[in-house]
């Protein structure tokens, strides 16, 4: 890939392991896994390497809809473990320094430029501005989101401000929901990961007609420069892209990559793994087996930087996404 100066990016190193362990036997089993970062402008991989064991009879990678990379393999010898391990380098520039969310267009006008018109030019950034499978449509997301998005606002500066709002109205907590958990439930609670506190804001923006998107990813342990250690580091990620084309500073694909789970703009400590319209789309590993009974899971992130910074650390978690 061009475009990206090393000399200006950082380097983030993320190695990244999920392992199932069975109580049976499984006969045979197929899997799709988005373990590959995505490469564009100021993202670029260094190197990639997913090794699985036992090792697969068959692997190949796709790319989906949504631009990502996706690798299939299969396993048809008898296993009672399976280990997924992703080992990458990549190289990070920053994306939205020259940001100016004042100057983006009244989130009024967004709203009705995706709307249908007979011979209209098609926008494709519409399909995420529909409900999805884990972000359906619901009255109470509306009635949150109206209070960021007020009359004739700009639309990044709204965004912006439903990305802090959600931030000080939910509670990060640990293990309160699962990866199945509805989206209703974790807006009543006003708990959950940042699976939750992306799908509520991306509800929330699709209510008013507004396009976002899910990001899943990873994050430095430790923000740049030495800051306070970051929500969600050393696990998989998750965070929330919102349509604002035209908008200063905002790459010419005119997504912004807002982070509510720590109240920022996604920078040079966030690795782009896949986009989607929600979890379901871009789940790390997923299949299906013949034979196992119940299974084990357990999950193991480490990032850390190869320019001086402070140590990363491992931690395993029982579900997949933080």
């Amino acid at each position: 890939m061009t475009g990206v100066q090393l000399d200006t990016a950082r380097l983030i190193d993320v190695v990244h392991e999920t392992r199932y362990v069975y109580a049976m036997p499984v006969s045979q089993s197929h899997h799709v896994a988005y373990l590959t970062p995505l490469v564009d402008a100021h993202q670029q991989v260094l190197a990639h390497h997913i090794d699985i064991e036992p090792a697969p009879s068959a692997r190949h990678t796709r790319s989906d809809s949504h631009g990502n990379s996706s690798l299939h393999f299969a396993l048809t010898q008898p296993h009672r473990e399976l280990r997924v391990t992703l080992a990458c380098r990549v190289g990070v520039q920053p994306r939205f320094a020259g940001l100016r969310a004042a100057q983006s267009m009244p989130w009024e006008r967004m709203r009705d430029r995706l709307r249908y018109v007979a011979g209209a030019v098609f926008d494709p950034a519409v399909a995420y501005a529909q409900p999805s499978p884990r972000v359906p449509r619901l009255d109470a997301l509306r009635q949150y989101a109206q209070a960021s998005f007020t009359r004739q606002r700009p639309l990044a500066d709204a965004a912006i401000d439903l990305m802090q709002r959600v931030y000080r109205d939910f509670e990060y907590r640990a293990e309160s929901t699962q990866v199945d958990t509805p989206l209703e439930k974790a807006l009543a609670q006003r708990s959950g990961v940042c699976q939750d506190f992306a799908q509520v804001m991306i509800g929330a923006c699709r209510m008013l007609g507004v396009p976002a998107r899910y990001v899943s990813g990873y994050l430095l342990t430790q923000a740049p420069g030495g800051g306070d250690k970051l929500v969600g580091a050393d696990a998989s990620h998750a965070w929330v892209q919102v349509y604002v084309p035209g908008t200063p500073g905002v790459p010419a694909d005119g997504w912004l990559d807002l982070d509510p789970t720590n109240n920022r703009v996604a920078g040079l400590e966030h690795v782009r793994l896949a986009v989607g319209r929600d979890f379901a789309d871009v789940t790390p590993l997923r299949g299906v087996v013949r034979g196992g009974g119940k299974h084990t899971l357990s999950v193991g992130v480490t990032t850390r930087s190869p320019e001086p910074s402070p140590s990363s650390q491992q931690r395993s978690l029982k579900a997949g996404t933080a």
